[in-house]
Parts: C-alpha cells; sequence; structure tokens
C-alpha cells in the first residue's frame, strides 16, 4: 500500500519572492533548493509569473511579519548550507595537508 502525501499550498506571496529570487539572478535550481520547493514547480512559478497568470492558493491576507519570516527562513537555509560546505571543504584540506 502507497502512503500518499498532502500536496502542499503555497500563498500569492511566497510565490512572488520566488520568482524574485530567479529574477534577480539565482538559478531556478539554487533558488529552489534555498526555498525546499521542487525545481520544476519554481520553473512553473516563473512561467506563469511572465505570462500573467500566476495565482496563491488561498486568497488570505499575509502580514508583512509572515512574509519576513518566509524569508529570514529561507535565508536561515541558505547560510547554513553555506556553512555545510565549508566544514567540509576544511575538513577535507585539512586531511590533504598532512
Amino acid at each position: 500500500m502507497t502512503k500518499t502525501t498532502p500536496r502542499a499550498r503555497y500563498t500569492l506571496e511566497f510565490k512572488q519572492e520566488a520568482v524574485r529570487l530567479v529574477e534577480g539572478g539565482q538559478s531556478i535550481a539554487a533558488a529552489a533548493r534555498t526555498l525546499g520547493v521542487v525545481d520544476q514547480t519554481l520553473f512553473n512559478w516563473v512561467k506563469a509569473h511572465r505570462g500573467g497568470k500566476l495565482t496563491g492558493a488561498d486568497s488570505k491576507v499575509v502580514s508583512a511579519e509572515q512574509m519576513e519570516i518566509s524569508r529570514l527562513r529561507a535565508e536561515l537555509a541558505r547560510v547554513k548550507m553555506e556553512r555545510d560546505i565549508l566544514g567540509n571543504a576544511t575538513a577535507y584540506f585539512a586531511t590533504a595537508a598532512k
């Protein structure tokens, strides 16, 4: 028996922020990893935005504080990933120098 997970639903503001990351110069793959979404999903959002058809999962209003929390969570995920990469590189070069 297969176990299905419920489909994730994203607000319009979250999608717009994700599209802004891509339009700001980040690759779709990097922005998707940072936000924790699938590359294809983010690609679809960018395509819909360019066609003027980007919509959200619901029409509830998201406060500025909620948007800031979402942005900070994405930034924290990116910084943690960078920290892990630097830690692995440091360990590698420490053993290679011996």
